[in-house]
């Protein structure tokens, strides 16, 4: 395929595009790599309450609520192969879906923030065992994933591939949150694979 300026695979990008893309993939480390160091810095508050409860009754609910949030994760990822036709014998999916899929997203979002409120309150970025330093970065990682699937939904500029991958970055750390401290809390402090 031609146009004006010649054959399309010969086309310079953009300065604005490729600072379009620069600031596309600064801005999710940025947003990471700042929880990180706010956990790092922070001096933990052991006696910090979720929701009225602390100490244990405050990690059940946590994990309870890590794993709503679990589950609206395997939701979102339902939807979104559901609107670009993943699922067999299924067509793209209609705007209600899409709209479903925003919905449920930003409510997954919102679920979280006191999840890990708590958590950078309570503890800070520990990395004194493999579970707890995997749970830290899966947070931060949480974090800098969800705003660049936000900059990838919102640009025309970036390449279609971003959309899934950024998806697929927040579905895995939200697993990986909950594998490494919900469902060890809820399974009696202990997981497989995580000492």
């Amino acid at each position: 395929m031609t146009s004006k300026t010649g054959p399309r695979s010969h086309r310079r990008p953009s300065p604005a595009r490729g600072a379009f893309f620069l600031l596309g993939a600064a801005l999710p480390v940025a947003a990471g790599v700042a929880i990180w160091l706010v956990g790092q810095h922070h001096t933990p508050e052991y006696t910090t309450g979720l929701f009225g409860e602390q100490g244990d009754a405050a990690v059940t609910l946590k994990a309870r609520l890590g794993t709503a949030l679990f589950g609206l994760a395997v939701v979102q990822l339902l939807l979104a192969a559901g609107m670009y036709a993943r699922l067999p014998g299924r067509a793209a999916a209609s705007s209600r879906i899409r709209i479903t899929h925003r919905v449920i997203g930003w409510t997954a979002f919102l679920l979280s923030v006191p999840i890990a409120y708590h958590c950078v309150r309570t503890y800070g970025v520990e990395t004194t065992d493999t579970r707890v330093h995997l749970h830290s970065i899966a947070g931060c990682a949480l974090y800098g994933a969800f705003v660049a699937k936000v900059l990838v939904v919102r640009s025309r500029h970036l390449p279609g591939w971003l959309l899934p991958a950024a998806g697929s970055a927040l579905f895995v750390a939200v697993g990986l949150l909950w594998y490494s401290a919900a469902l060890w809390a809820l399974n009696d402090y202990s997981v497989p694979g995580l000492p």
